[in-house]
């Protein structure tokens, strides 16, 4: 883990030798939620692979790039493209690129994804505020030699998703005449689209949405000491919940129907964010 955390280091400093910029927002743009960085004032672009040791996306719809600018004013580090662990990457590396947005001064992290609804009577595709999260069957990123330079031992993990930032979302919202839902999201290793019965349980134990990122990365946040908020775009019914077969693109598609409601949001909420 010595080793790892020059790891950070080296790929902190590569960033920093491309732009001094210093954010106080990191954002994570899920699957298919990409072109909401269109709306940022960018100041520098670094494609991951760009960055010595950085793990690099595979997916579709995910850019694999850091942009570095200004969203309703407010200096913001976004992620468009996320790595996931059924990629193949160590647990460690999937959550490198939250860690090194902790290294480039963030204070609070925005994280957003694709999801999976487990509530057969929700709206498609719909927003959902994360209030918390399971990991299941998911290695813990904080497995291992505790990094001490970034965070103790035995983190608490009762409010991970900050409430005052979930309000923040739920006002903002209503300024905008949005409507969202909240509940608790659900991470699981993928690549498979869950079966029906594994919907069914996940709904019968209070899951809201169910995914495959997410929750990994707010461990290492709240690790760090970084306040956290999170929205799930609710793109498709769980299997067994609809008779559609699920597909990647039917994520990506339902991504783009809802992509100026939540641009919209995201947009108006990161200044009130900031100052919450």
């Amino acid at each position: 883990m010595e080793n790892y955390y020059e790891k950070l280091i080296r790929c902190r400093d590569a960033v920093r030798a491309k732009t001094d910029f210093q954010p106080r927002i990191g954002l994570i743009l899920g699957s298919g939620l990409g072109p909401i960085a269109e709306t940022m004032d960018v100041v520098a672009a670094i494609p991951y692979k760009d960055i010595p040791g950085f793990p690099v996306s595979t997916v579709p719809g995910h850019a694999g790039r850091y942009l570095f600018g200004y969203i309703g004013g407010v200096p913001v580090v976004c992620m468009q493209g996320r790595v996931h662990y059924y990629e193949g990457f160590d647990i460690h590396d999937v959550v490198l690129p939250t860690r090194v947005m902790g290294l480039l001064s963030i204070k609070t992290l925005f994280l957003t994804n694709a999801a999976g609804g487990l509530d057969p009577d929700m709206e498609i595709p719909s927003l959902m505020v994360i209030r918390d999260h399971m990991m299941f069957n998911f290695p813990n990123p904080l497995v291992g030699p505790n990094l001490d330079q970034l965070g103790t031992r035995f983190p608490d993990m009762s409010q991970v998703y900050d409430p005052a930032l979930r309000q923040v979302l739920h006002d903002t919202a209503a300024k905008l005449g949005q409507k969202l839902s909240e509940g608790v999201y659900i991470q699981l290793t993928g690549p498979s689209f869950e079966t029906p019965f594994e919907v069914r349980y996940y709904g019968s134990i209070g899951g809201g949405a169910v995914g495959m990122s997410t929750a990994c990365e707010a461990v290492a946040a709240r690790h760090m000491g970084l306040r956290v908020c999170g929205i799930s775009c609710i793109t498709n019914k769980g299997a067994g919940l609809s008779s559609q077969p699920l597909s990647h693109e039917e994520v990506n598609a339902s991504g783009d129907l809802i992509a100026e409601r939540f641009s919209a949001l995201v947009t108006a909420a990161i200044p009130a964010i900031d100052k919450a």
